[in-house]
């Protein structure tokens, strides 16, 4: 009885003995057993009362539930349940235990992962402690992080998913409210909202953290997409324009992000102190790092169904045009734009919907003008891109708006052109590529980008006069640009692959390698540049090698041949007619009579990414051996686009065109002026190396320190000034008698030797 009655009211010892030796104090664990079990009846009727009893009675148990896995089989689900059941009820202590015992349970295998999610996801939603929130947070993602370190545990990934997707379907069903006015989400929308806004935020979380990255990642936030409730929506959009770094604490979500406008004018208006300025710098550099964007590529490209995607945020975006703010449709319309130029998708409706916006008084119309640019891409008809271009130079490109305006409407103009040229009238662009004589150095600069633009994709657009040289011989030539809808000729040859079989075939000669020691080097050059395989395509199929017959395949192209020796008989009798054949072909430049030669070693040969990236290497070479022999623009402007492809792909992720910046609608500007900072930075960088407050000119090169005389100022003082100085002005004012006077005095000092 001594030792019963010393056990029971001392449990961490009983819970020590238990550790080392179960069987032998099973009788002791089986007395609390029962008492934990008349303790929860009467916490169910009074949660107030026995507490204290309570949690400690449920810390013993926990501790050790996996020695007794029989007689505790049930306790999890005793905790579960009073958490989900009576949540509202219980003291935040007794909340704090239990899920720490839970998450106890879980790493001692007690329960599964999927057991104590079910659990932990209904509680974010309905808990208002912040330490408690941060804490099932924190477990939640650190459960499904090691769960899917060695290997991806596909059976939780998939029951979590399930569970995420299921948070954002139950509120679908409200009515949209929007964020404009006095609209406000009704109390059906507002719950489904904070479960929907949980399931976002940890499934972006796991995202950026790389532990999920299939498709039914982004199938989770496609959907909040078109969630009802706005603040769901807007976290979804932002996960795919990349913006990813808003906000780490779920506590501060709910807070509106400050206004810029609002934060000056209170500077302005309380008491200037460096303390306040401090603290405005601070908060205007959060608002700028907010609201910078970076595209996730990624997520863009593993869109399920883009198309349907992208026409149900138009939908959205067109029904319920009045119920959203300004901010909130463009970014609608921002990633709209960039799904249908990442897809190369036609949504025309929102060609029709965006003009309404193309205005210079318009807010943020630098980003309504990348939104435009960035949907475009070569398959959109032109037809839809007419009225669009027109009402850009109507609104933005003439006399009545200043310079900044007349520079982004016609960048803007260029940007659309650039990916479908045939969206412009001829009559109109010969207006627009007028104001490159303007005095504005942006408005030229813009102006010029758009006459460059179509000297290389249409000429014919042109005047004589204005097409230049190049384009000119090309015309003159017969070569001109497919109309909208047709496909050039089909692929002969991979650009640049006759440099790479000549590269190979003088190295085999080189080292000597026999013809068998071929596919042991391209089974080597395939070595680290292996492609992560997702673990769900468990197939350990690889690339099956082929080994050729030793039969040479003749590909013949007669009707390149026979076009080619068309169009240099039309030329033979002019002057440089082939010049920019050869500018664009340098590897035919000795031989112009004969066709190019097409390489075979795509067809004999499985081409490895290193042999792809020594084929970049020997195409800017070879471009810029041609730019050194004297190759012309155009071999120039091949050198910088070969150059920069090879920057982007050395830059993580892929080589993508299709987005622009507000800064290349916006053109060149002039320099900001500059804050305080900056001035005392310069005024301290011109100060380096010469004595305080002192001049250095006149004193270091002489013996006796001092400044120049007044004669020697004189000499270098502007001419405007010396116009305006007293001395000259009575030079002109004087009279015949005055000046006589002055002749005579000179002259009469000069014979006396006084000069």
């Amino acid at each position: 009885m001594g030792r019963g009655i010393l056990l029971t009211s001392n449990l961490p010892q009983l819970q020590n003995l238990i550790k080392r030796d179960p069987s032998a104090y099973k009788e002791e664990f089986l007395q609390q057993w029962n008492h934990y079990n008349s303790v929860r009846q009467i916490f169910h009727l009074n949660p107030d009362e026995q507490a204290q009893n309570f949690r400690e009675l449920v810390t013993f148990i926990a501790q050790v539930a996996q020695c007794y896995p029989k007689e505790t089989a049930e306790f999890p689900s005793h905790l579960s349940a009073l958490l989900l059941e009576n949540y509202g009820s219980l003291s935040p202590d007794t909340r704090k235990t239990l899920v720490q015992n839970l998450v106890m349970l879980r790493n001692k295998d007690v329960i599964t992962s999927i057991d104590l999610l079910k659990t932990l996801f209904p509680l974010l939603p309905r808990t208002t402690s912040s330490a408690l929130r941060a804490n099932i947070r924190k477990t939640i993602l650190s459960d499904i992080r090691t769960a899917n370190i060695r290997t991806k545990n596909h059976k939780l990934n998939r029951a979590v998913q399930a569970m995420l997707f299921g948070m954002v379907e139950r509120g679908m069903d409200a009515e949209v409210a929007g964020d404009k006015g006095k609209a406000r989400a009704n109390s059906q929308a507002s719950a489904g909202g904070e479960e929907a806004m949980w399931a976002i935020v940890l499934t972006k979380e796991l995202w950026r953290k790389g532990i999920w990255n299939d498709t039914k990642t982004v199938s989770i936030v496609a959907l909040g997409c078109f969630h009802p409730v706005v603040k769901v929506q807007s976290a979804s959009l932002h996960f795919f324009l990349g913006s990813d770094e808003e906000q780490e604490d779920s506590d501060d979500e709910e807070e509106d992000i400050p206004d810029r406008k609002a934060l000056q004018h209170r500077h302005e208006i309380n008491k200037k102190t460096r303390s306040g300025d401090s603290k405005l710098r601070k908060q205007l550099k959060s608002i700028k790092s907010v609201h910078h964007t970076t595209v996730n590529f990624p997520a863009l490209q593993l869109l399920h169904d883009p198309q349907t995607f992208a026409e149900k945020l138009y939908d959205i975006l067109n029904r319920y045009d009045k119920r959203f703010s300004l901010d909130h449709k463009i970014l609608l319309m921002q990633l709209l734009s960039r799904v249908m130029g990442a897809h190369k998708l036609c949504v025309l409706g929102f060609y029709t919907y965006i003009v309404k916006y193309l205005a210079y008084h318009q807010l943020r119309i630098p980003a309504i003008l990348v939104a435009l640019a960035q949907s475009v891409h070569e398959y959109t008809p032109p037809d839809a891109l007419a009225p669009v271009v027109r009402k850009l130079a109507q609104e933005f490109v003439h006399p009545g708006v200043g310079s900044e305006v007349i520079a982004a409407g016609l960048n803007a103009v260029r940007e659309v052109c650039r990916r479908q040229p045939w969206a412009m009238e001829e009559d109109l662009l010969g207006d627009l590529i007028e104001y490159r004589k303007s005095r504005d150095k942006a408005v030229t600069a813009a102006a010029r980008g758009l006459l460059q633009l179509f000297r290389e994709v249409n000429p014919g657009m042109l005047k004589r006069r204005e097409r230049g040289k190049e384009a000119a011989m090309g015309i003159s030539k017969g070569t001109q640009p497919l109309p909208f809808g047709h496909s050039a000729e089909a692929a002969v040859d991979i650009e640049g692959l006759v440099l790479l079989e000549d590269h190979l075939k003088k190295l085999r000669e080189e080292d000597g390698v026999a013809s068998g020691d071929e596919e042991e080097g391209d089974e080597a050059a395939w070595e680290g540049w292996d492609v992560d395989e997702d673990s769900s395509d468990e197939s350990s199929d690889g690339w099956v090698s082929v080994e050729s017959d030793g039969e040479d395949l003749e590909i013949s192209d007669s009707e390149d041949e026979d076009g080619k020796s068309k169009s240099k008989s039309k030329a033979k009798g002019k002057k440089k007619a082939g010049e920019d054949e050869e500018h664009e072909k340098p590897e035919v430049e000795e031989l112009p009579a004969e066709p190019a030669r097409v390489s075979s070693l795509a067809t004999s040969k499985i081409l490895t990414p290193a042999d792809f990236a020594l084929l970049q290497e020997l195409r800017i070479k070879d471009a810029s051996a041609t730019v050194e022999r004297g190759g012309g623009s155009a071999a120039k402007r091949k050198l910088a686009a070969l150059e920069a492809n090879k920057k982007v792909l050395s830059q993580s992720g892929p080589a993508e065109d299709t987005f622009v910046s507000e800064n290349d609608i916006l053109g060149p500007r002039k320099k900001a002026k500059a804050d305080y900072e900056e001035r005392m930075a310069s005024i301290a960088k011109g100060r380096e190396g010469r004595e305080k407050f002192g001049s250095s000119k006149g004193k270091r090169n002489k013996e006796a320190p001092s400044s120049s005389t007044n004669r020697e100022k004189a000499r270098n003082k502007p001419l405007m000034m010396i116009l305006a100085s007293s001395a000259v002005r009575g030079k002109k004012k004087a009279s015949l008698r005055e000046k006589q006077r002055k002749l005579r005095a000179h002259i009469d000092k000069a014979k006396k030797g006084g000069h």
